[in-house]
């Protein structure tokens, strides 16, 4: 197998070191004022742009790597989240748009976990934290006030919603409820904390029957009360409009050109007049976008490729500008006037293969497969690249990973489980109780076919992921033996009880949402859905990735399983390194998709790794 590639540094690696960057976030009263993210140093960092000035400047500058950032709506201040070494737990800092020394944000508010921030035109502030022992609080400071005052604690995990264009009304988002998969809004008084609205669809119901309501944001105009709102009433995320002070909702019934209702999920957002929303359509594992008069109820389709939109933005001049890409294709900044607004310095990476679609019939309905065929005739050895999430979805978007297996002679399949966004409520409320286990049957039925079309090479299968692609590769490994040849695990659950005991609060009511409880509640099931239940019956080699400070798939659960592994003379390697989930640090994800492929090459003999 051979890559193609016009330079010294091979095509796979290519994509990987290309600077690239995310859609640029702009000042609500200072609209050419923006900021992004980059990893044009090597490291994924924040960085100001200066539109009018046509300047960029890096903000932060940390070993490895910072991605959460905001502006103050004026324009003047740049806020990020400080933690240590990817661990997510910390403070936010700021610093002046035009560069100077950083500061704390908000003294006062402990080191947490991040539960969201809102920042007010009239410079009220909502800092959001969440810890193992405290829950959820939200943190109040008022104009001009050097200290904060709690307006919401809950011991079920919530978050910023939204503050008001007047900074007087409050909407968080919340499970109080105890289900982590189905958030209510209330919205709250700033001046007192008193509860104005309550939208909860959740409580009373059953388990069946529960939807979820989430914040889109309040209308960008002074007094106006309307929030925009997602909710699942006819089994999908649709938007409306909640006017908060009359108590009133208003569905919006969106049709396509033909009169028909969209299938998949449609979100939104305000434009800056709070006339008009910015409609994204999410369907199929490719997105498209639209204009809705909100007067008129006029729905006008806005020119996009065909691909994903990654994220999107209504400017004040009436243009949108998004992130796209398609698995094809490199991600770059457009705009609908037709121009590229911002492009990475630097060459552009190498293109790849375009995806084909394919369905297959499973246990639950319907799976959506994405599946790249390298060059040459199968069948091939393939690399079943498994998403994370789990609430989550592959897209026809550009992803230097995939590209990478495919420059090696590598076919690569990705399945959306049950579980998956973007296909129905149903389908992404699918997995609970027998956790894991259902994604896998999705998965074995794309497999099965695979083989049989003569795509995959049944004697070169490998089961890959991230995170709980991860989980359910050392899941499949264990409950599924004779399906793969190898396995590669990326910041997995390998240990779930123990997961739980060490994984941040969220995460923990989201577990005991799927899995109907607590451990000591429902321990069968914990059982039935843990990789170390099943370790005696792997048979394939397995790799293992994990970074040391990782919150959410916490360290010492992966070294449980790794022991067990050892214990009991399974053929395995384990790469650990110093960062959270994952590296924001570029020549870290390089080495880790080295490693892996020379651990496949070597294991399934295609020769020497490059």
């Amino acid at each position: 197998m051979s890559e193609q590639t016009t330079s010294a540094v091979p095509a796979w690696e290519q994509r990987f070191r290309a600077a690239r960057v995310s859609l640029p976030e702009w000042a609500d009263d200072a609209p050419d004022r923006a900021l992004y993210v980059s990893n044009a140093t090597g490291t994924y960092e924040v960085y100001a742009w200066d539109r009018t000035a046509g300047t960029h400047r890096r903000v932060t500058d940390r070993p490895n790597g910072t991605t959460d950032a905001e502006l103050s709506p004026d324009g003047a201040w740049i806020w990020w989240f400080d933690d240590t070494d990817g661990d997510e737990f910390g403070v936010w800092r700021r610093q002046p748009f035009a560069g100077g020394a950083d500061e704390e944000a908000v003294p006062g508010v402990p080191a947490a976990y991040s539960a969201g921030l809102a920042l007010g035109r009239d410079g009220t502030v909502v800092v959001g934290t969440s810890t193992d022992d405290e829950g959820t609080t939200l943190h109040l400071r008022r104009p001009g006030a050097e200290t904060t005052e709690v307006i919401y604690h809950h011991a079920e995990y919530g978050g910023v919603g939204d503050l008001s264009q007047d900074g007087a009304l409050l909407a968080i988002d919340h499970t109080e409820h105890g289900d982590a998969m189905h958030s209510a809004i209330r919205v709250v008084r700033t001046a007192d904390g008193s509860t104005v609205a309550e939208l909860d669809e959740v409580t009373g119901r059953q388990e069946q029957e529960a939807r979820g309501v989430a914040c889109l944001g309040f209308a960008p105009a002074d007094g106006d009360p309307r929030l925009l709102v997602a909710h699942q009433r006819r089994g999908r995320w649709e938007p409306m409009i909640w006017d908060v002070a009359a108590g009133t909702e208003t569905e919006l019934k969106l049709r396509d050109e033909q009169g028909r209702e969209f299938p998949g999920d449609l979100s939104a957002q305000w434009r800056p007049d709070a006339r008009a929303l910015l409609i994204e359509h999410e369907y199929e594992a490719r997105s498209e976008l639209f204009s809705y008069d909100l007067a008129g109820g006029e729905l006008t389709r806005l020119d996009t490729p065909r691909g994903t939109v990654s994220g999107a933005t209504a400017r004040p001049d009436g243009t949108v500008e998004f992130l796209w890409s398609s698995a094809a294709e490199p991600s770059a900044v457009r705009s609908t006037s037709g121009e590229v607004v911002l492009r990475a310095p630097g060459p552009v990476p190498p293109r790849s293969v375009p995806i084909e679609d394919v369905w297959v019939d499973g246990p639950g309905g319907r799976v959506h497969a994405l599946v790249q065929r390298p060059a040459g005739e199968g069948p091939y050895p393939t690399v079943f690249e498994i998403h994370g999430g789990p609430t989550y979805h592959d897209s026809d978007s550009f992803a230097a990973g995939p590209a990478a297996w495919l420059d090696h002679g590598f076919a690569v399949v990705r399945v959306n489980y049950r579980g998956s966004t973007g296909y129905g409520q149903a389908w992404t409320d699918a997995l609970r109780e027998r956790v894991g286990l259902i994604e896998l049957e999705d998965i074995a039925a794309v497999r099965a076919w695979a083989v049989e079309s003569g795509l995959a090479d049944p004697s070169r299968l490998v089961l890959s992921g991230g995170s709980w692609g991860g989980y359910l590769t050392l899941l499949g490994l264990g409950t599924q033996p004779d399906h793969w040849t190898l396995g590669l695990a990326a910041v997995p659950v390998a240990d779930y009880l123990t997961a739980y005991a060490d994984e941040m609060e969220a995460l923990k009511s989201l577990d005991r949402t799927l899995f109907g409880g607590t451990p000591e509640e429902v321990p069968e099931r914990w059982r039935a859905s843990s990789p170390l239940t099943y370790v005696e019956q792997v048979s394939a080699p397995v790799y293992i990735s994990a970074g040391v400070n990782d919150p959410r798939c916490p360290i010492r659960q992966i070294e449980n399983y790794v022991e067990r592994l050892e214990a009991l003379g399974k053929t395995h390697e384990v790469y650990r390194y110093d960062a959270g989930h994952g590296s924001l640090v570029v020549d870290e994800r390089i080495k880790q998709l080295r490693l892996e492929i020379d651990f496949v090459r070597r294991h399934l003999g295609e020769g020497d790794g490059q």
